[in-house]
């Protein structure tokens, strides 16, 4: 880490002083019920391997590989599938994919099964066991450290407390229903809503994305679900808005492309079930107009007209070009600059240097500002709570989230106080914010799985 300015190294230390009474506090864990997660975690994997030994399919596997065999060997698990006709994706060496993505393509009841024990072993070993063995005394402590990322951000470990699984609803659940709050207490999540998105604005200044954020009658994602799925806007329903928003427009932001972008939106349709508004398949709905397939990507050549690897081309030549020039430009000109001097300054007061790829020159900056914004509001809110002598303690933090475990009668004060801080307080801090910021909130009573988003309908939060 290198601060440049005073106020950056001011925020360092502040940060460890901070993040050292968050670790301090602890979470705390529900014991019983996480002793009965690890255990029948245990007794399903020992149910799966039993029925995967017993398959034909794994009889085929022993008679080819005798005592060589081992389900775990990516060789032979491509060797046995193509041996049974299935089709799979292939290296640029010719190798066969057997990586849990590929694998989860195929239709195999063998292949399903293993897949299955293999998230049930590092739900078990990384995660419950991982977090069963930090426990002390009910509680958990994961350390924070802020020294360790290229982009500024934070890390955690014993356990990583921010590489808790979300995404997977069946495993999210198991993990993070054993985190329970305080006796009379609540779990509140108050989480940045976009928060490097409107950071890269501050960046790259451009009108189009500064407009998106401040006009709240703007939906960008629901622009771009429009024009990726061929859609007039009161035909784009929430789920459509929700894959646009994360298969083309962050995957854009943060370097992506075409070629990536257009199968991801188009196993979408089949994955989400997508429709228009009326009810009409999308895939039916994109072929009334033109867009009869996937297509395939050749880098010798443009895709073929009529394909929808083609059209999302066309969206991404439209996105950069006609909708966010301005933001294209600036990031022509950061990678410049950052080959004539080797290293950039970021809007926090630290300077990055040494050898980094394109899309890592033009992220780092913004995730190191975006998480910095949260690092000096924890700081503010941790300050503010111990000078009113609340009960209410921050207990972890996720990159652009903090977590507290809030004593009943204050949660509407630390509310209060956490909009307060996040998106009035730090914009009078630093000015270079140009853009208004905001926050959502969750406040789990039960744990930490169960939250439900506050609203509030006689207060200072829902009035400001």
């Amino acid at each position: 880490m290198i601060p440049t300015r005073k106020d950056g190294y001011k925020l360092l230390h502040d940060g460890c002083i901070a993040l050292a009474e968050v670790e301090a506090n602890g979470i705390r864990i529900d014991v019983p019920r996480l002793e009965r997660r690890i255990q029948r975690t245990g007794e399903q994997i020992k149910e799966l391997e039993a029925k995967l030994f017993k398959s034909n399919f794994w009889k085929e596997w022993k008679t080819k590989f005798k005592n060589r065999s081992n389900m775990n060997s990516p060789v032979q698990m491509g060797s046995m599938l193509e041996a049974s006709g299935c089709e799979l994706d292939k290296t640029k060496t010719g190798r066969t994919k057997t990586d849990a993505v590929s694998l989860a393509k195929l239709d195999d009841p063998f292949v399903k099964d293993f897949l299955a024990k293999k998230k049930l072993e590092k739900l078990k070993s990384t995660y419950l066991t991982g977090v069963m063995r930090e426990v002390v005394d009910g509680f958990l402590h994961p350390v924070f450290n802020l020294h360790l990322v290229s982009t500024y951000r934070s890390s955690s470990d014993s356990p990583n407390f921010q590489n808790l699984p979300i995404r997977d609803p069946e495993v999210g659940k198991i993990i993070r229903e054993c985190f329970i709050p305080r006796d009379k207490h609540v779990l509140v999540e108050v989480d940045y809503s976009a928060l490097e998105v409107r950071i890269s604005a501050c960046y790259n200044d451009d009108p189009t994305l500064i407009e998106y954020i401040q006009d709240p009658t703007k939906d960008m994602h629901r622009d771009m679900a429009a024009e990726c799925y061929l859609l007039d806007q009161d035909q784009v329903t929430k789920t459509s808005r929700f894959y646009a928003k994360n298969q083309f427009v962050f995957p854009q932001f943060y370097g992506s492309y075409w070629g990536l972008c257009a199968p991801n939106l188009w196993k979408a349709i089949d994955e989400g079930d997508l429709a228009t508004v009326d009810g009409v398949p999308l895939k039916e709905h994109l072929s009334d107009n033109g867009v009869y397939e996937l297509g395939s990507y050749n880098s010798d050549e443009r895709p073929k007209q009529g394909t929808f690897m083609r059209h999302i081309q066309n969206v991404e030549d439209n996105f950069w070009n006609e909708r966010f020039p301005v933001y294209q430009q600036w990031k022509k000109d950061w990678w410049e600059q950052y080959l004539e001097t080797g290293g950039f300054d970021i809007l926090t007061g630290f300077r990055i240097d040494g050898v980094h790829k394109r899309n890592d020159v033009i992220n780092y900056p913004v995730q190191g500002a975006a998480f910095h914004c949260l690092l000096w509001s924890l700081i503010q809110i941790q300050k503010r709570i111990r000078k009113r002598g609340m009960k209410s303690k921050i207990v972890g933090q996720i990159h652009d989230s903090i977590i507290a475990d809030v004593y009943l009668s204050e949660l509407q004060d630390y509310l209060n106080l956490a909009k307060q801080t996040m998106t009035k307080d730090l914009l009078d801090h630093w000015d270079w914010i140009i853009v208004p910021l905001d926050v959502e909130v969750e406040v789990g009573e039960e744990n930490w799985w169960n939250k439900k988003e506050w609203t509030s309908d006689n207060d200072i939060w829902s009035r400001n």
